[in-house]
């Protein structure tokens, strides 16, 4: 007698009378696409590089909002009779002792906290405020063109020309009073010129995409399509650019706070420059906060190479 025959009515499939059911067939799942940011967090989380320069920015932006965390002494307050020249203690870790004092009887230990604050205040402002003006003058370059963009690069092109450490030493002398803020606007009157480049290049580049001429074609207005459509297209190689320069900014306020031009506080490079008057007779005066600085300067740049390499398609 012939195998009699049914047809399963979800599957269609067609099983013997009596017989095990047809298993439907497995439908693979849709892998979920992922953005190049997400592809950029996930290549930072593997990366060793990114860590570590992570867990270091991490603490040092601890000391910076909380300098009291890590030492209970001033770091402007100093005792000659009791303090001239102590050589540093490094058994007591975390002590005003621990890594002596300065000529005028000041903790070394506690001025090294609090000139973290200063270096990273300048990083930080200089790094958003040359990336707010050189993103918007390369935007505007590069997306309208012709004379708009000729009379702008020409102006980039001076301001680049123009010695940058030099430049900001002419503008800072012209301040009796050095703070954080003046420091920033003199840092930043000179730096913009290279996210200023970058960002118009890859404006010039994005505003050819599909997308874009789409967007004009439906009629959106140009402050939409450059915000909406060019500026998120457009970061990724002009984050790479501020995060490696962040610690440039960093070292070169303490290159001006050695030579005399920079903050009028606590800072690191007031502390080398004070240090190498001492280097025969107290060495740790300048050699603390001169590893201080290359550490935090390090770790920035270790940062924006891994960023780089996240967000570049041709390093993976």
């Amino acid at each position: 007698m012939p195998d009699v025959t049914k047809t399963d009515v979800k599957t269609g499939a067609m099983d013997p009378v009596g017989g095990t059911p047809a298993v439907p067939p497995a439908v693979p799942k849709a892998e979920k696409t992922r953005s190049l940011w997400g592809d950029a967090w996930a290549d930072l989380r593997r990366s060793w590089i990114f860590i570590v320069s992570s867990v270091l920015i991490f603490f040092l932006l601890l000391i910076t909002f909380f300098p009291g965390w890590f030492t209970s002494a001033e770091p402007i307050l100093g005792d000659l009779s009791k303090h001239y020249l102590q050589k540093p203690k490094l058994g007591d870790v975390g002590s005003a002792d621990w890594l002596g004092y300065d000529q005028q009887g000041r903790s070394v230990y506690a001025r090294l906290i609090y000139g973290t604050r200063a270096s990273i205040a300048v990083g930080f402002g200089t790094t958003i405020l040359v990336t707010i003006v050189g993103s918007l003058v390369g935007m505007i370059a590069g997306y309208f063109g012709g004379v708009v963009d000729s009379i702008l690069s020409r102006l980039t092109d001076v301001f680049f020309g123009i010695p940058f450490l030099l430049g900001t030493m002419v503008v800072l002398n012209s301040f009796p009073e050095r703070t954080t803020w003046v420091v920033i606007g003199a840092l930043g009157f000179f730096g913009w010129t290279q996210i200023s480049r970058v960002m118009r290049g890859a404006v010039i580049t994005t505003k050819q995409s599909d997308y874009v001429q789409a967007a004009k074609a439906l009629g959106a207005s140009t402050p939409r399509i450059m915000l909406r459509h060019i500026l998120p297209n457009t970061l990724a190689p002009v984050i790479v650019v501020a995060t490696i320069s962040l610690g440039v900014y960093i070292a070169a306020e303490a290159t001006l706070s050695f030579l005399g031009l920079g903050l009028s506080g606590v800072s690191w490079g007031n502390d080398i420059s004070d240090g190498g008057n001492q280097i025969r007779v107290a060495q740790w005066i300048m050699l603390y906060p001169s590893i201080m600085l290359s550490i935090t300067v390090l770790a920035f740049i270790m940062l924006g190479e891994a960023v780089r390499n996240a967000l570049d398609p041709k390093m993976r």
